[in-house]
């Protein structure tokens, strides 16, 4: 049974292997080759260190990929969700969208470990971010993408920001549409973006006010599949049970692909924010229908999101640094 496994993982880095043959600056922005010189290897041993991880724990490509959304939304993608509380810092792990959620730091660590006995302080942790968040989608089966490199890492976190700028589980249709737009991403990359959710889990305290009391009337959420909120309400009581994990796409929960917008469709989207998806704007609605029937296309539009998403307020140039330990400033 191993050797298949290995040459699954073997034909997946090779797939989404980098080319290093040209690169350029451009003009001091992100992109692709970043490291070709500095640490050609780089990319290579990220991909070794989450295919490992992914084929250990599949749930793994997800909790590597909420990482990089969850840490782009707070001060742009520089890592600052990866700090542990110090001295002037308080950890953005605390946050009501982290604590007790966000998980995959230990495998981020032995990433950075591998990347400074290569080439030391080179890579940033945002980078590793960014390339870990690609290689697990392209391991679950999702679609690939030219990762831009070149972030730094930051000297600060932000725990309000982990509380207000991360879109909520219970958010309305409009709360969640702002928060993107805060980030200059638009109602194409919601969509796409929210199309991660058909791998994962959630908690039963993220959306349990669905099955009991969704609008404070003690009645469950209308736009919810009776049968499906049934079958939910059984591991997820009224009080207790707040960790019970459930799928967030319970048709192909580790596989990349469009099915969790086919669920939409049929009013069995786990969370209120990925159900006001196909109830509360035609626009969206229109989003959901065009992908839940042509996979490609959610492909691409992802990958694009993807992109936009990572080119979050970067640091670069001499701004901020290169950590040596991921939850650590130098």
């Amino acid at each position: 049974m191993a050797q298949p496994v290995s040459l699954f993982i073997f034909i997946a880095l090779l797939a989404f292997a980098p080319i290093c043959f040209s690169f350029k600056s451009n003009d001091g922005n992100l992109y692709p080759q970043y490291y070709c010189k500095s640490c050609p290897r780089a990319q290579e041993i990220v991909k070794s260190v989450v295919a490992k991880a992914v084929a250990k724990e599949a749930r793994m490509a997800a909790s590597l990929l909420r990482l990089h959304f969850h840490d782009c939304f707070v001060k742009g993608c520089d890592a600052s969700l990866l700090l542990d509380s110090s001295k002037g810092i308080v950890t953005e792990k605390g946050s009501n969208p982290n604590r007790n959620s966000a998980r995959g730091f230990e495998v981020l660590d032995e990433i950075k470990s591998a990347l400074e006995k290569e080439c030391p302080q080179t890579v940033s942790c945002a980078d590793i971010l960014a390339l870990a968040a690609r290689d697990s989608t392209v391991l679950a089966g999702g679609p690939s993408w030219e990762v831009p490199l070149g972030r730094r890492d930051s000297r600060s976190s932000s725990l309000s920001g982990s509380n207000n700028d991360i879109p909520a589980p219970n958010d309305t249709f409009d709360s969640i549409l702002s928060k993107f737009k805060r980030q200059g991403l638009d109602l194409v990359d919601l969509v796409a973006l929210s199309g991660s959710h058909t791998i994962g889990n959630s908690r039963c305290t993220s959306f349990r006010q669905r099955l009991y009391n969704q609008s404070g009337n003690n009645k469950p959420d209308s736009t919810l599949d009776e049968s499906y909120a049934a079958q939910l309400r059984n591991r997820c009581p009224k009080s207790g049970g707040d960790q019970n994990l459930f799928f967030l796409d319970f048709t192909s929960p580790t596989k990349f692909d469009n099915s969790y917008f086919k669920l939409l469709l049929a009013s069995k989207g786990l969370l209120n924010s990925d159900q006001v998806l196909a109830t509360n704007s035609q626009a969206s609605l229109a989003l959901v229908k065009q992908y839940a029937e042509d996979n490609a296309l959610f492909f691409e539009h992802f990958a694009k999101s993807m992109v936009k998403m990572g080119n979050i307020s970067p640091l670069i140039g001499s701004n901020g640094e290169i950590r040596k330990n991921c939850r650590k400033i130098n």
